[in-house]
Order: C-alpha cells, then structure tokens, then sequence
C-alpha cells in the first residue's frame, strides 16, 4: 500500500477508535435510547449437576437466560468453584475468550446509577452469597447502529441454593447499545 493510501488508512481507524472512546464515556455521540431499563428477577441452575434443559448462563444482549448447550453467546454463566462455593464465571474463566467482565461492587444495588468502564474481572470467577452486587459488561456487540460497543448491567444476588443447585438474582440492564445507565426507565442522553 503506498504512504499516502497507508495514512489515510491509519486516520481512518484512529478516528474509529477516537468515537468508540467518546461512546463508552459520552452518550452525546449515540443514537437516541430505545429500550427503557427495569428490573427483573432471573433463575440460573449451575453449569454442571442439573439437567441441560434448564437455563445457566445470562446473555445481557437480550437480557435472558440460556442454555450453554444451544448457544456459547452468553455474558456468564453460573456454577459453583472447585471449593464448592457459588460462583458467575465470565466467559474468559470458561475459556470462551476474555470478552465479557464481571466486577463486585461495594454500593448497595439501588445506588448504582451508572456502570463504569474499567475494573471488569474477565478470566476468574466472581464468588457470590446472597446480596452481593456484581456490575457486568458484556462481550462486544455489533449494535444497530454499525458500532460494536459493550451493554452494561447490574444485579444482585437474592440467594442460592445448593441443594437446588441455583442462583436467584435481580438484574437490571441497559441494552441500549454504549449507554451506562444503571436506573429503572428510559436512559438520559
């Protein structure tokens, strides 16, 4: 490629690369939101030890449940650790490479307004116990728009049961494509 052609290449792409850093920190750039954010109340049966048919991954595009065996397109999936204590893996702790993050949060869930864009735990379990807040983002998705861009969520663990071998939790998304809004209703620009 000649100098010139190279350049121009090179401009293009951190121009690119410049809009998905003012995306991920500034909604001003972004298509109007869409979908409106609440809260709702999900089951996930661990990974190994219950039926395939039951649901034990989380995909936040989308915002659903899903069975790993029809799908590796999920965020995180739920299991217990090698110690037996309950865990989220992310999909680089399950090795479908380190696309999605998980991060503890010490604010209560309802404090949590906006999701932050570093300090995601992307290769290791998160162990959990009933209230513990975990934020999520997601694996990059091609939004609407031709960006592809991550989806940010925030849930809270209601409780677990081992006998069952599920995980209750409540979980709050904004599938609207680089928004970080954590709050019930339609997000702010």
């Amino acid at each position: 490629m000649p100098p010139h052609r190279r350049s121009a290449a090179r401009a293009v792409v951190l121009t690119g690369l410049a809009l998905l850093a003012v995306a991920c920190r500034d909604t001003t750039n972004l298509p109007a939101p869409f979908f409106t954010n609440a809260v709702d109340t999900v089951s996930l049966f661990a990974l190994r030890g219950t039926a395939l048919t039951l649901p034990s991954a989380y995909t936040v595009e989308g915002a659903q449940p899903v069975q790993t065996f029809q799908t590796t397109a999920f965020d995180f999936a739920f299991d217990f650790d090698s110690l037996g204590a309950p865990a989220l893996f992310p999909t680089g702790a399950i090795h479908l490479g380190l696309l999605s993050g998980l991060q503890r949060s010490t604010a209560a869930f309802d404090a949590i307004k906006l999701a932050p864009t570093g300090g995601y735990v992307f290769d290791k379990p998160l162990v959990l116990d009933t209230g513990t807040v975990v934020l999520v983002r997601s694996r990059p998705t091609l939004c609407s728009f031709g960006a592809t861009l991550s989806v940010y969520a925030k849930l809270r663990v209601l409780g677990v049961d081992s006998t069952a071998r599920s995980l209750r939790f409540e979980i709050l998304v904004d599938q609207n494509c680089g928004y970080r809004g954590l709050e019930p209703g339609l997000p702010k620009q």
